[in-house]
């Protein structure tokens, strides 16, 4: 994960909030060991940069962009609740085994649709026409909480949001997008709009009640995470 701009100091309705801007274009690929696809790490905590984290399966949570080339069987985690979010590509199929039969399967076809199961789920993914790109939320759910929104923005007007959590994620999924973090006091910067291309992502932390205003014609993925266990 690199990080190329930070602006600490935001200051909204409920405090101090601290921005990490993250660049699509500075994520490391990881190849997985069947060779059936790889993925880039956008952020999580604790944070393997910090040398915080033992291994690829000790997070409360992490979010991450995967290519997948070939179908095949999902990785297994434990106590983790997963939502997945098809990029791009014609999509796959995601089977839900219980010994060899389907039990249930989630179907991504279409740019934006969403699949959400447990981390221990036995999960076999068919792709549908050749490889796929999406993007994945993974949350311990004994330590976190987490929900993922799709944001469509439009050139024509801009929208407000608010942001709420202990941690707030947004990934650029398609498009440019113009953020402006609404009523901040304390950080010049923070005033100025931050621009967003395909893949990038801003990290805000403890953004309590922090409003933000989007122009552009792109779509983000809005990720908040709260903490039930310290």
């Amino acid at each position: 994960m690199a990080v190329v701009d930070g602006v600490s100091g935001v200051r909204g309705v409920g405090g101090t909030a601290i921005v990490t801007l993250i660049r699509g274009a500075d994520l490391v690929a990881a190849p997985w060991k069947n060779g059936g696809g790889i993925t880039r790490e956008v952020a999580a905590f604790p944070s393997q940069d910090g040398g915080q984290s033992a291994g690829p399966g000790d997070f409360v949570w992490r979010v991450s962009v995967a290519d997948v080339a070939q179908a095949g069987p999902f990785s297994r985690f434990d106590g983790v609740d997963r939502t997945l979010v098809l990029l791009s590509g014609a999509g796959m199929l995601l089977d839900e085994l219980d010994g060899a039969q389907v039990v249930k399967s989630h179907a991504l076809k279409e740019a934006f649709d969403i699949a959400r199961f447990d981390g221990e789920a036995r999960i076999d993914a068919r792709l549908v026409d050749g490889a796929t790109r999406d993007f994945n939320l993974m949350v311990r759910r004994d330590f976190a909480q987490g929900a993922l929104e799709v944001w469509r923005c439009e050139a024509q007007s801009a929208a407000s949001r608010m942001l709420e959590g202990d941690v707030a994620l947004l990934f650029c999924a398609s498009g440019s997008v113009a953020l402006t973090l609404e009523g901040a006091q304390s950080a010049e910067s923070a005033a100025k709009p931050l621009q967003l291309e395909t893949g990038d992502t801003l990290r805000i932390d403890t953004p309590n009640t922090l409003a933000c205003a989007l122009e552009g014609t792109g779509a983000l993925l809005a990720i908040s995470i709260r903490y039930t266990r310290r």
